[in-house]
């Protein structure tokens, strides 16, 4: 019943702005210690007792006045500490925007560029060669595919940052998942020599939506795939804690430089963007994999591992 009780209490207070928390913390401790002045009078008596003198009540009635004006004080500098704090963030989500807006922009330039320009040729020229043709065909193709990933993913971004509430949540067996993952890439796998190690257990429960899940393991191994080099021995593990699974899932290709490691859950940050842009990379999907696991109620974090390889260690809400 305690917990009960407490539980909602503490959710209440996280929720609270910044400055209504400095407020109650603040008339808190000091009701609590006009409390204790006026009870023990001064802290010279031992126990409580009717007040005896008329300075007793004096003492209460300066308390209550010097309570009044602190709180007042105090609610009109949470007040301000609350609306400065809405235009720096009002201030950073919009130049966050506008520069995810800039990136949108340039990605989409690319492939929409090209296929313009594959189609622009094959309508100016009606007549040019069958094997040009089908080599025009199959470039267009391929960046409108590219095309197709990087909306899809701008989709997965846009409900996560917006629509988090109406996200269907079920209870979602992890290891069939990365199972049905692993059987979908292993064309992928074998082209690159790539061995993939699922050491995952057969009883991982999280209580989540499977559509996120699915591109938290996808988006990891294909990352894995591209960038870890042919011959690599990709490996996943989890660990079970009180509340969450912890997961580890690494490779032992040649891994990123440590500058890197805190960067490359941003969205559009690209090591080699070259590179990126020639294997079909959006550069989004490391980005839907951090916040994925942020809505999952877990953290996440890249390592280099030992001694050579790139790391990624998650945590998952256990379902409860």
């Amino acid at each position: 019943m305690k917990k009960r009780i407490i539980r909602p209490l503490h959710l209440s207070f996280k929720k609270m702005s910044e400055g209504r928390k400095m407020y109650l913390s603040v008339m808190s401790v000091f009701f609590a210690f006009a409390l204790v002045f006026i009870l023990f009078e001064d802290y010279d008596r031992s126990h409580f007792s009717p007040f005896e003198e008329p300075s007793d009540y004096h003492l209460i009635a300066f308390s209550v006045i010097v309570m009044i004006g602190l709180a007042w004080m105090l609610n009109r500098y949470a007040r301000r500490m609350d609306q400065r704090i809405s235009r720096e963030q009002a201030a950073k989500e919009n130049a966050m925007r506008r520069q995810l807006t800039n990136n949108i922009a340039h990605e989409l330039k690319t492939p929409v560029a090209s296929i313009l320009g594959y189609a622009e040729t094959l309508k100016n020229h009606p007549d040019i060669g069958k094997e040009t043709l089908n080599q025009f065909i199959e470039r267009t193709y391929s960046q409108a595919t590219r095309l197709t990933a990087l909306l899809q993913d701008i989709s997965t971004l846009n409900r996560i940052d917006y629509a988090p509430d109406q996200l269907n949540m079920e209870r979602i067996e992890v290891s069939h998942l990365v199972s049905d993952i692993v059987n979908e890439t292993s064309l992928t796998l074998a082209k690159h020599r790539q061995t993939f190690r699922n050491c995952l257990q057969g009883d991982i429960i999280i209580m989540g939506n499977v559509s996120l899940l699915y591109s938290i393991f996808r988006n990891l191994i294909d990352n894995a795939s591209n960038y870890a080099g042919d011959g690599a021995t990709i490996e996943l593990t989890a660990t079970e804690q009180r509340h969450y699974w912890k997961f580890t899932f690494s490779d032992d290709g040649p891994g990123i430089g440590a500058e890197h490691l805190t960067r490359i859950f941003e969205r559009f940050y690209r090591i080699d963007k070259g590179r990126s842009r020639s294997l079909g990379g959006t550069g989004l999907g490391l980005s839907i994999v951090k916040n994925a696991v942020t809505l999952h109620g877990g953290t996440i974090e890249a390592q280099s591992a030992d001694p050579h390889g790139l790391r990624f260690v998650f945590t998952l809400k256990k379902s409860s």
